[in-house]
């Protein structure tokens, strides 16, 4: 089996040296094993996306001595492709329009159970109002648009559970590998019950009104379509793995291997985030740094 793995940025600001981390780690695992790299470009949202944020961040990779074939991958031309993957989901009847705003998610959090986790990967576990309000138009054949569409993780489960008739893995558990590790330093096999995804992740939303197709389900459809075997990112998205895992299984695509690497953090110990320009790769180009310097930076010297 050929090593593929792949760099996903967003155009929509200077990458720093977190993402240079990533990068490099991903485009030297591919060079040692002889396989691939790719580059992504997670442009769905078009409210922020920039044709010369697109131009600086590949000039930058270049300089970095990152190399990958054209074209690259672009979500936004790639929408047919996610729009597929919902209707699959809808005509299994996994997915409700959710018109429940910020607000409304926060002030329906503001009484949790005790014991109840409050928080997953995306934030605010979602209480579920609008899924059995959502009745009559999940009883449609057609799938709305332009609307806000969340998977009822429950209903995923009880799938999978019927479904699971040869697993190996104790009842109602699905799993991952993983080669790097959580933020607790777990690794290997990855094994989550269907309670956990329920109680910790919950109704996760999968297309927004505002651009069609949300994250966790336009990543799941990238890495298939490019034959993803080895997934290598930071540590901040090993709970949404489990996210991802589930769609693959429900939209029977295979599941890569995971690689979660740490995260490279700021003096202070916050993660570096596009806003922080003072860690940003074209400013170390300007101030006279060399790929080489990038690397001692990030410890992969």
């Amino acid at each position: 089996m050929t090593f593929i793995t792949r760099f996903a940025p967003s155009p929509t600001g200077p990458l720093h040296l977190g993402h240079a981390y990533s990068a490099l780690l991903a485009h030297d695992r591919a060079v040692a094993e002889a396989g691939q790299f790719l580059l992504r470009i997670d442009d769905l949202d078009q409210t922020r996306a920039r044709p010369e944020w697109e131009a600086q961040l590949k000039e930058d990779l270049a300089w970095l001595g990152l190399r990958w074939p054209e074209p690259c991958r672009r979500e936004s031309d790639c929408v047919a492709e996610y729009d597929a993957a919902l209707d699959r989901l809808w005509s299994m009847g996994l997915l409700y329009p959710c018109s429940c705003t910020r607000r409304d998610i926060r002030e329906a959090a503001n009484a949790p159970q005790e014991g109840v986790p409050t928080h997953g990967p995306d934030g605010l576990i979602y209480s579920g109002t609008c899924r059995e309000a959502a009745a009559a138009e999940r009883a449609s054949p057609v799938r709305p648009r332009g609307v806000t569409l969340r998977l009822d993780m429950a209903r995923a489960c009880e799938l999978l559970r019927a479904q699971d008739k040869e697993s190996d893995l104790p009842k109602n558990e699905i799993s991952f590998r993983e080669t790097g590790s959580g933020p607790d330093g777990t690794t290997g096999l990855i094994a989550f019950s269907s309670d956990a995804l329920t109680a910790e992740i919950g109704d996760v939303v999968v297309a927004r009104q505002d651009f069609g197709a949300a994250y966790h389900l336009a990543v799941v459809v990238d890495d298939a379509a490019q034959a993803i075997t080895h997934v290598i990112r930071g540590q901040d998205l090993f709970d949404a793995t489990r996210i991802h895992v589930v769609l693959q299984l429900l939209l029977g695509l295979p599941t890569p291997v995971y690689h979660h690497h740490r995260l490279i953090r700021d003096p202070a110990g916050k993660r570096l985030a596009k806003r922080d320009d003072a860690r940003a790769i074209a400013k170390y180009r300007k101030d006279g740094a060399s790929p080489a310097d990038i690397r001692r930076m990030v410890g992969l010297a």
